[in-house]
């Protein structure tokens, strides 16, 4: 005979029930299941696990390229030919996918926590896809866009390599008590041995895999080099207009040991301070001389450059979102700055004892000074006064010949030359991107007396592994973030990194262990209830969770 009262104490679980009805749209009881998802289904979750993960990697690779996203903005400007900042729509896409990627996981984790059958709602069905083709294409566009930026995901993992390991391990253990639900639930012994061997070969990679984990701040303190010289590039672009007058006293400001900047030579022979190929991004010559805004730099004489306005550019494009942050004596002094020329940068380290570190670009053929452009820079040298000692000319062109003019000018060098050829050329100085600046390079240069700059650094755990690393110095658009790194993040012995991996292992495997074993107990208790015993505990209360699980299953396959 069967009865109906169960039904009348049958509890609202209103958690569950927003749980299917967000996840399914089954907002219904009648509309849930504890029957297994169907291959399909599982197919959907197979997508939304590859679209999280793929977010996650997408995510993790922006959050470090932000050392890089003015290069970016101003890669994608020699391209086009227009400024624009283009991480703020690429980071406001990836937010919202991953929040709605991971929204969507924790929903349907808990749907498997709760035995409840997966049936995802075409709606999200279709935001995941949507998610999930726009994140690969994202990949696709940086890989050909920006390749070289794929160095910086390496790169960070030797300072967030053993964080990041400790944190897997951690996620892995959470899913131990959802791996222990689907082994002990489950009847089918196919399935069960198979997850149990993928969770297994999966804990062990990842109990194993500080083995793998290479990081310069792993390193006794005793053997920590000296702080890291800080440059500033093109002064302080960060806190005024790039190149002006006004930049690079502000680095001054924040104690930078030396300039680092561009140089371009004008018409009539004036090497000036330019980035660019042309004018149009940092002055305004778009206004004053509409119709050569496209033409070369150096196809303007001194007088024309140096009626230009160079700064109104940065307060209306605000190219690192500082200009917020200035005060209204910083925003009129920059709204006012003019291009400035090499005799006026050098000028200003002679005076504050700074070494002056300058890239200079050849005009093109039909420049006038095409052929005197060497004779023109050298020049300016002289006549700034600085000793010879504290310039560093970084081409490799004519070298012989600016060797002979200025012998105490320093050698420095812009690429890395290959085996004996750093002695041979005389280099005492190698300024590198910081992709390229290896342990073993930095070795290499040592025993050759070689000192290295690194370019651009402008976030602390960079500064911090290449400080590690052993950097003689790095070139920054962030002195000022900089200045507040006294020492490195973090660094560890070897032996306390050891001791930290080994315990946290440890205590994962004792967790997992533990998981097992309560799951195996409960589970083994809820199967010694009948349904008899289910219906007399309508009579008799019981606060028991799993016997108002059994109600629920006893109604399903009653509706059934």
């Amino acid at each position: 005979m069967v009865k109906h009262q169960p039904l009348q104490v049958y509890e609202r679980q209103l958690c569950l029930s927003c749980l299917t009805g967000i996840y399914g749209c089954r907002w219904k009881r009648y509309q849930r299941s504890h029957d297994d998802s169907s291959k399909w289904e599982c197919s959907w979750f197979f997508i939304l696990c590859s679209s999280f993960l793929l977010l996650l990697v997408w995510s993790y690779f922006w959050l470090e390229a932000h050392n890089d996203y003015n290069e970016f903005n101003w890669l994608l400007y020699n391209r086009s030919g227009e400024w624009s900042d283009s991480t703020v729509p690429i980071l406001t896409t990836t937010l919202v996918g991953f929040s709605y990627t991971a929204f969507l996981m924790i929903l349907a984790l808990c749907h498997i926590a709760l035995g409840q059958q997966l049936n995802l709602y075409w709606i999200h069905k279709i935001g995941v896809l949507a998610v999930l083709l726009t994140t690969i294409t994202g990949v696709v566009s940086i890989d050909d866009l920006w390749r070289d930026e794929w160095d910086i995901v390496l790169i960070s993992l030797q300072s967030t390599g053993p964080f990041l390991h400790i944190g897997a391990v951690a996620a892995v253990t959470a899913l131990g008590w959802l791996v222990a639900g689907q082994i002990l639930r489950v009847e089918r012994t196919r399935f069960q041995a198979l997850l149990l061997l993928l969770y297994i070969c999966v804990l062990l990679v990842l109990y194993l895999a500080p083995l793998t984990i290479s990081s310069p701040c792993i390193m006794d303190r005793a053997n920590l080099k000296p702080r890291p010289a800080v440059i500033g590039r093109r002064g302080a672009p960060m806190l005024a207009p790039e190149n002006t007058g006004m930049s690079f006293n502000k680095a001054l400001q924040q104690k930078v040991s030396a300039f680092e900047t561009d140089v371009t030579v004008s018409m009539d022979g004036v090497p000036f301070l330019m980035r660019d190929r042309t004018l149009r991004r940092t002055t305004n010559v778009a206004s004053v001389f509409p119709q050569r805004q496209h033409d070369d730099a150096s196809l303007f004489n001194w007088t024309e450059i140096r009626s230009l306005n160079a700064g109104l550019w940065f307060l209306r494009d605000d190219p690192y979102w500082t200009v917020q942050f200035m005060t209204g004596r910083d925003r009129s002094r920059a709204g006012n700055q003019t291009v400035c020329s090499l005799v006026d940068l050098l000028r200003l380290a002679a005076r504050t004892n700074r070494t002056v570190i300058f890239s200079l670009r050849r005009p093109p053929p039909q420049h006038p000074r095409y052929q005197l452009w060497i004779k023109d820079t050298l020049r300016a040298v002289q006549r700034s006064g600085i000793q010879s000692e504290q310039v560093m000319w970084t081409p490799d062109w004519y070298r012989k010949t600016v060797r002979a003019a200025v012998p105490l000018l320093q050698a420095t060098s812009g690429e890395k030359p290959p085996g004996e050829e750093v002695r041979e050329r005389g280099t005492r100085t190698l300024s590198l991107h910081y992709s390229q600046a290896t342990v073993p390079e930095l070795r290499r240069l040592s025993s050759s007396n070689v000192s290295l700059n690194v370019y651009p650094v402008n976030e602390p755990w960079l500064y911090s592994v290449l400080w590690c690393s052993g950097v003689q110095s790095v070139s920054s658009d962030a002195p000022h973030i900089l200045r507040k790194v006294p020492h490195p993040i973090w660094l560890m012995s070897p032996d306390e990194y050891c001791l930290i991996w080994i315990t946290s292992d440890l205590i994962s495997a004792a967790i997992i262990i533990g998981i097992f074993i309560f799951q195996k107990w409960k589970m083994s208790g809820m199967r010694s209830y009948n349904p008899e015993q289910i219906m007399l505990s309508a009579v008799v209360p019981r606060p028991s969770r799993d016997v108002n699980i059994m109600k629920e299953k006893l109604i399903f396959s009653g509706d059934a």
